[in-house]
This record gives C-alpha cells, structure tokens and sequence, in this order.
C-alpha cells in the first residue's frame, strides 16, 4: 500500500540530535566550532608535512594522509548538518543521502586501512630497522595507500549500487543525524538480505582485518621491546609508537561504542552520542594527540608557523615553551 519506489522518493527526514528549539544554537555553535578546529588542525598538519625536509619519510607520509582523510571524514557530515540547524529544515534529498552514505564509508574505511598501514611501518622501524629503508621504500609507501583507496572507493561504490535497489516510503525518517548504510537498511521497505550479508562481508574486511594486522603488529613490537637489554633503547622505541596507539585506541574505542549502543533495534541517544564522537570529536583530536605527543611535529608546526606568521613568532614561542611545560608535568 504505502510503498514508493526509490525514484519517487525525493527526500529523507533527518531526526537529528535534538528536537529542543532551545539547544539548536548551542549544538550549532559547538559543532561549527569542532568542525573549525578539526579542518585547521588536520591541515596544519599537513603543511608542515609537506613543507619541512625532516618530516619527509613513511611515517609522516602517512600522518599526512590521515590527517586529509579526516578533514574529508568530517566533511562528510558535519556541513550538512549545521546548514539543517541553521535552516530549522531536516531534509536530505535522496542524492544527498546516497552520496553521504557512499563517502562516508570511504573515509571512515581509509581511516581504518591507514591506522593498519602505521602500525605496520612502526613494526618494521621496530622489528627490522636495518631493512627499514629498504621495504618502506617511497614506491611501497604510495602503493600501500593507492591499494587501500581502490579497495575502499570499490567496496563502497558496491554497497551505494545495493542501496539504488532499496524502496521508501514517502517521508521515510532516519534517527540520525546523518545518513549511515546501517541506518538506511533498518527504515527501508525493501528485502536486506544481501545488502546485510554485504555489509557484514564489509565490516569484516574494512574492520576485523585491519584490528588483526594493528594487533599483530604491536604484539610483534612489544616481542622486540622486551628482547632489547636497555631501557633508554626501549622508552625510544615505543616513544614512537605513542602517538599512533593512542588514535588507534580512541578511533576504535568510540566506533566500539557506536555498534554496542546501536545493537538494539532502535536507536538510541548512547548510539547517536557514541556517533558523534566517532565521527567529529575523534578527528579533532588527532592533530592535537600527535602534535603534543611528538617533538618532530610539534618542532615542524613551530618552523611552518615561524615562516608564514612572523608577527606572531613570539607568542608562537610561548606556547612552544607552554607545551613543552605541559609534556613534563603530564609526562609526554
């Protein structure tokens, strides 16, 4: 009876995180506020990157490329999302809603891949440093990545194919504040059993996959670290590590938190919490965990922000002094 075909359907309503009239300015304000602060960190990061010689090696060529996903991760969600705070209107026309779905699963599973491919470098630095020149050599470095987009830009344009089958009701409401596959496939009309199946294949390859190599890899470290005789050695060692298993911990820990609150049938406000720091909170905080975490980075903001804003070097060198305080009151 009720059933419309997907081509009929113009436009989804997007439930959002509140319908409280009194919170739209405050949750406006914050998240254009995180959604700023993202987008500046995450781009530092990459100019200083790109424009300082000893940031030039495997490790960093891979922050930079994190650092750029996130900024597109974001990206992804967050914009629309203040523009229906802004507007009081929570449609998403049905395009829009595909092509969230579609980048969304392509961020969020480079993330995953590149989180996969530095801890596979810290293992090699680690486990076999004399041949480390050698394997994580510039050319493997960019085949590493290009694979890691071809597989994730293929998996997900399947998974955007399987959804142009689905049918919707008119006015079909997702209680979310973004269009997310899981989401979609719980409000359609339709038969999901092979988008689930799909999905499922999915999650094993863009989640359980790369959790294995991330884990192996760090137990092949930690095999290492306690053959070396020195403790200095060690603390050097895992130093390096640091930064890296703390973003592996938080992205993780929070996407944990996303399908063990949504596991229900319904979704619930833990689920829609657990999402937003999932995907805003957590790429904000990147840029600040390595830049704080790690000397060579915070040095190459210093230099990068020394060169285009000589106005402001000296309080620039304040705050290096700050942070610097802050490193051995906190023990970075």
């Amino acid at each position: 009876m009720g059933r419309e075909n997907h081509t009929e359907v113009s436009q989804f309503l997007l439930l959002g995180l509140s319908d409280d009239p009194k919170f739209q300015p405050i949750l406006f304000g914050m998240f254009l506020f995180m959604y700023l602060i993202t987008v500046l960190g995450n781009l530092l990061i990459i100019l200083a990157v790109i424009s300082d010689s000893h940031l030039h090696n495997p490790m960093y060529f891979f922050l930079s490329n994190l650092s750029f996903v996130d900024i597109c991760f974001t990206t992804t969600t967050v914009p629309k999302m203040l523009v229906n705070i802004q507007t009081k209107n929570k449609n998403i026309s049905y395009m829009q809603c595909l092509s969230q779905v579609y980048f969304f699963m392509v961020f969020a599973g480079m993330d995953n891949f590149l989180l996969t491919v530095m801890a596979f470098d810290r293992f090699v630095a680690i486990c076999h440093p004399l041949n480390y020149t050698v394997i994580m050599n510039p050319h493997f470095c960019c085949l590493l990545v290009l694979m890691c987009w071809m597989i994730i830009l293929s998996v997900s344009m399947f998974h955007s194919l399987l959804m142009k089958q689905l049918t919707f009701s008119m006015g079909t409401e997702i209680p979310h504040f973004f269009c997310e596959l899981a989401q979609i496939l719980r409000v359609t009309n339709s038969d999901v059993l092979i988008n689930n199946i799909a999905l499922y294949v999915a999650t094993a390859l863009l989640c359980v996959f790369p959790v294995t190599g991330i884990l192996y890899s760090y137990s092949q470290i930690v095999s290492s670290l306690l053959k070396m005789s020195s403790v200095v050695s060690k603390y050097r060692a895992f130093s390096t590590c640091g930064s890296h298993l703390c973003v592996v911990c938080l992205f993780y820990g929070t996407a944990l938190g996303v399908y063990l609150s949504s596991a229900g049938t319904h979704v619930s406000q833990g689920s829609t919490i657990a999402s937003v720091m999932y995907t805003v909170v957590t790429p904000m905080l990147n840029p600040f965990i390595y830049s704080l975490r790690n000397k060579d980075v915070k040095g190459a903001l210093v230099r990068f922000l020394r060169v285009y804003s000589c106005p402001w070097w000296i309080s620039i060198k304040k705050l290096s002094k700050h942070c610097h305080y802050l490193d051995k009151c906190c023990g970075f």
